[in-house]
């Protein structure tokens, strides 16, 4: 007899689209437990640019995989996926809902999707080469360069998201493989969960993006300037400082740019990740879609997502 699947409920969508609020409610209306699937909100300490659920977010809802990694850390998505599945199945063992809710498309396809990862190959002297490369020549030029030889890879890649564009590279020189053939060999064994997901999304692009900034402007007010500094002098901080919200203002920090010229390409940027989220995101002919500015009282966005949830 095949053995049965985790129901596993999925809240996703861009930042500042009302992912936690709403995966909030969800739990509370039925019984379940908050994972994250973000690859920022981690790591420790990185509170403000990251938009971690404060505990007045969370309303005593359990979170799990948030704040838990030093930010000098390299967490793999093959190590997320580990560790999110042994917590789905803690929870699922409990007889509560486990609701994954988050942003990070890569981590969110590879665990519904249940990608196998082969063991990593590991070139530390390499990659750290081609940071340096980076930080001469650009992040473009490692981008273009991993065009040539994984094009659908890189289709999927920005150049702010060196880490993700690094490892492709280093895989690549490692197995001798592209990553995309990798993960295409990867996807053979069925999930082990049975996935109701919903992208929170805005028919007016422009409602999404006013969001945004409102959003960037309360993080300046609680602290982003001094959070983001903080990372900035210290040396073990590498990953923390590719975090959108805080390489942006590296340059105020280094004296290149004045403070509101740096806030400007911050929203700017931030705007930008929203739009490669739903893009993401849209690819996926499972995915169900709310719209938020369809909605002008939460109660109904919320029981417009439970019926999704229960097949109504």
């Amino acid at each position: 007899m095949a053995e049965s699947k985790i129901p596993l409920i999925a809240i996703v969508g861009p930042t500042a689209s009302g992912k936690t609020s709403l995966a909030v409610a969800v739990c509370k209306a039925l019984g379940g437990e908050a994972v994250s699937c973000d690859s920022m909100q981690i790591y420790k300490g990185m509170d403000i640019a990251t938009a971690k659920p404060t505990d007045e977010e969370t309303q005593g809802v359990p979170h799990h995989l948030i704040g838990f990694a030093e930010p000098d850390e390299v967490f793999s998505v093959a190590k997320y996926c580990e560790t999110a599945k042994e917590i789905i199945s803690d929870i699922h063992s409990r007889g509560k809902r486990a609701v994954l809710v988050g942003g990070t498309g890569l981590y969110y396809s590879s665990l519904v999707d249940n990608i196998e990862f082969l063991p990593e190959e590991t070139d530390f002297e390499y990659r750290e080469m081609l940071r340096k490369r980076a930080e001469k020549e650009g992040a473009q030029t490692l981008l273009d360069e991993l065009a040539e030889v994984d094009p659908e890879a890189a289709s999927r890649l920005h150049p702010n998201n060196l880490g993700r564009v690094i490892r492709a590279l280093e895989i690549y020189h490692t197995t001798g493989k592209t990553i995309t053939d990798q993960n295409k060999q990867s996807r053979n064994a069925a999930s082990p969960f049975e996935t109701v997901a919903i992208c929170l999304d805005a028919r007016d692009r422009q409602f999404l993006y006013d969001r945004i900034n409102k959003r960037v402007d309360v993080m300046l007010e609680t602290g982003l300037v001094e959070e983001a500094k903080a990372f900035y002098e210290n040396p073990l901080g590498r990953t923390a400082k590719q975090a959108i919200g805080y390489k942006e203002l590296n340059p105020y920090f280094a004296g290149e740019k004045p403070l509101d010229e740096c806030i400007e390409n911050l929203k700017m940027q931030t705007r930008r990740y929203a739009k490669r989220q739903l893009t993401w995101f849209r690819r996926d002919e499972r995915m169900n879609f709310i719209y938020i500015d369809d909605y002008t009282c939460f109660d109904d966005m919320l029981r417009a997502a439970l019926n999704i949830i229960e097949g109504k």
